[in-house]
């Protein structure tokens, strides 16, 4: 910690409460009525998921520290202990208010609207009932595997995140003794069932467990049902590797993978009014305490809200946002890349733009002669990479692939072994990440052969190099011939692979090295400035700020007279209206269609700006325990398209959610203004920019004249 009078821990908020209001952002955005019907299902989904990787994580950490006798108060002065105490009840408070959206307002809601949502078996028409019973007895029964727990047989190993239905039985002519019983939901099979409806204008769905439940007892021939309720754990998630110890870091990772699925029991989600005797016999078997237990009252596991938002027939309760990414207009399809990018710097805004120019870069460098090398580093890519693919293409081209794949990134370890070793098997040259460190950074380096010697040409990025994800985060990339950056590209590269660190860099700045201390000369410039009297602005967007030093330096540059405008996503552990900083410094914290991604950074400079964009976001890990890059952005066009960005979500008050001096986040109150939706008008931008570029391109057609006899 820097020498500080902001040392004190009220000048800091918990990061763990901060994520809990993040996810109450999201919720917001379910509850809110001008959102599209489908829109809004689609939020309350993301809550769910936000929830179970937060406790499979940040909650199991915190268990861990508390069962190790860990007691270091974190910023804010709170030990793992009295985190944990005050989120068990934040949390339990969101769960009741994500139910609270779901039965209250979404479904009336859907049943307006032609969807109808059977929430209890037993509320199934006599043709309902008929036609889920044969769809149990044709589709699910077969898959099923129903488990007794006796003397015999010890009960049995619940899966992370299963849902599951827990039944108390009793044998037939026995002597009444209760015994346990449970059968696994099938994930398997989709949890929305259709079920026929009298009505043309009407869907009627029921969830699969409804159906199961209904049908237990051809699952338990030889006894009585007494009960049967749906119930789903949570286990801890987070392992740790020592790396040091650690022969093969990829054999290490994928045992440590399969512990993932029966890690502690951390949490327990049961159907409200489950029955006492049943909940007891999970609760004591999973040594789960009480505050540990959410009483749910509706459908355990919300996340399949997100499939429900995938039904067909209800496009008209979507947002009808712009079509699909667009064209980059310095990019034309077809066009030489390379030739491109040697006109000049171009500057990415995805998802708005596509990021077929990305795929397109490694594509055309597989297949170029003149390429010699392509380098890469990999932190989460999709499913059916193209990217992945374009990579083995090259090496099976003969060119020099090196690829740095991160096999630490968290719940991504599976797929990224999966694309290492395919890699591998093409010839790549492949590099698992460093030992303690995660590389988070997102580079790619194409050396080529030109007629005046060699070239660099590189692609710099605030997100992953996911085709998938790119549709769904907002971030810009670089795309670069810069001999200063294509040098400290190749150190990048080199540092990686040997570790062999430069003495000097041009322009990147790296994380573990000395990132930190270039974002605290940057931020303490700006304070020097203002001292001066010439004044100090600095705008900031970042998904996550929680580191301490980080904030000590913004509050006292804040203090100094800058103005620190600060856009946060998710966890900001610093605080505003503080005496003596007052509206100095302001955060807000846009949750809307897209996630937002990237990392862009102004600096005013004393009238000399500068911008950065990066892979970093202010958090001590990133600055500290992760390998990641900030970049310069020079070119004035797209200096000026950076602070467009900017400038734009400094004014959206429609998707804007502001930090008031009490910790709270509320809304822009937007009375008598235009509505301003910054992801809306950045969609619909890139639509008109793309439509000028063809315009441009079609005037530019010529058609010869024929002769006309």
């Amino acid at each position: 910690m820097r020498n500080s009078k902001y040392a004190d821990p009220g000048f800091y908020s918990n990061r763990e409460l901060s994520w809990v209001l993040f996810d109450k952002r999201v919720l917001s955005e379910a509850m809110d009525k001008h959102n599209p019907l489908f829109e809004r299902l689609k939020f309350l989904s993301i809550t769910a998921s936000n929830l179970d990787e937060f406790f499979m994580v940040r909650v199991a950490s915190l268990k861990d520290m508390v069962g190790a006798g860990y007691d270091k108060p974190d910023i804010a002065g709170m030990t793992p202990e009295v985190q944990l105490k005050e989120l068990y009840k934040a949390t339990h408070e969101l769960v009741e208010k994500q139910y609270a959206a779901y039965n209250g307002e979404l479904l009336p809601k859907l049943l307006q609207n032609g969807l109808r949502v059977i929430s209890k078996h037993e509320k199934l028409t006599e043709q309902e009932g008929a036609y889920a019973d044969q769809f149990f007895e044709e589709n699910v029964y077969p898959v099923l595997t129903p488990m007794a727990v006796d003397s015999s047989r010890p009960f049995p190993l619940i899966r992370n995140k299963s849902l599951n239905i827990g039944a108390l039985v009793t044998k037939k002519n026995g002597d009444g003794e209760l015994e346990f019983a449970t059968v696994q939901v099938p994930s398997v099979l989709p949890r929305i069932v259709q079920l026929p409806s009298e009505d043309e204008n009407e869907k009627v769905v029921i969830l699969l467990e409804e159906v199961i439940e209904r049908n237990i007892r051809k699952l338990f021939l030889n006894y009585d049902i007494v009960c049967a309720y749906p119930f789903r754990i949570m286990r801890n998630a987070d392992f740790s590797l020592e790396e040091d110890e650690a022969e093969d870091l990829l054999k290490e990772i994928e045992k440590q993978l399969k512990k993932r699925q029966w890690g502690q029991a951390i949490r327990l989600e049961v159907e409200k009014g489950i029955d006492d005797r049943l909940l007891r016999i999970i609760s004591e078997e999973l040594s789960i305490s009480e505050e540990e237990i959410y009483r749910i009252a509706g459908p355990l596991d919300l996340t399949f809200l997100m499939k429900m938002y995938g039904l067909p027939g209800f496009e008209h309760l979507k947002e009808r946002g712009y079509a699909a990414p667009q064209a980059v207009p310095e990019l034309p399809s077809d066009c030489d890349i390379f030739e491109q990018i040697r006109k000049g710097d171009i500057l990415l805004h995805h998802p708005y733009e596509s990021f077929t120019p990305v795929v397109d870069f490694i594509r055309q460098a597989a297949r170029d002669k003149d390429v010699l090398a392509i380098k890469q580093t990999l932190y989460r890519v999709s499913g059916n990479s193209p990217i992945i693919a374009a990579l083995a293409q090259a090496a099976e081209n003969g060119k020099q692939v090196s690829v740095l794949v991160e096999l630490k990134a968290r719940f991504d370890e599976e797929n990224n072994i999966v694309w290492a070793k395919m890699l591998e098997k093409a010839g790549c040259h492949v590099i698992y990440g460093l030992v303690g460190l995660k590389t988070h950074s997102k580079i790619t380096l194409v050396v080529r052969r030109e007629e005046d010697g060699i070239r660099r040409y590189v692609h710099l990025g605030t997100g992953n190099y996911n085709d998938a994800t790119a549709k769904l985060y907002t971030d810009v990339g670089l795309l670069t011939c810069s001999p200063s950056i294509g040098e400290d590209a190749t150190a990048v590269f080199n540092m990686l692979s040997g570790y062999s660190e430069p003495l000097l860099w041009n322009k990147l700045s790296l994380a573990p090295l000395w990132l930190k201390d270039r974002f605290l000369y940057l931020i303490d410039r700006e304070k020097d400035n203002a001292l001066a009297g010439r004044g100090g602005h600095i705008i900031a967007k970042v998904n996550s700020l929680c580191d301490k030093d980080i904030i000590a330096a913004l509050y006292e540059a804040a203090e100094a007279g800058v103005k620190i405008e600060l856009i946060v996503r998710g966890i900001c552990c610093l605080k505003t209206g503080l005496p003596g900083i007052g509206d100095n410094i302001t955060v807000r914290s846009i949750v809307g269609n897209f996630l937002e991604h990237c990392r862009i950074f102004y600096f005013e400079n004393d009238g000399k700006p500068e911008y950065y964009c990066a892979s970093a976001d202010w958090m001590p890990r990133n600055l500290e325990r992760r390998v990641e890059i900030m970049f310069p952005v020079e070119k004035p066009e797209l200096r000026t398209r950076l602070m467009e960005i900017l400038s734009m979500q400094l004014r959206d008050n429609v998707k804007a959610h502001v930090l008031m001096p009490d910790g709270s986040y509320e809304k822009v109150n937007r009375r008598g203004k235009e509505a301003v939706n910054a992801q809306q008008e950045f969609g619909r931008r890139a639509v008109q920019a793309a439509k000028e570029n063809c315009e441009v391109s079609e005037s530019r057609v010529f058609i010869p004249e024929t002769h006309h006899e």
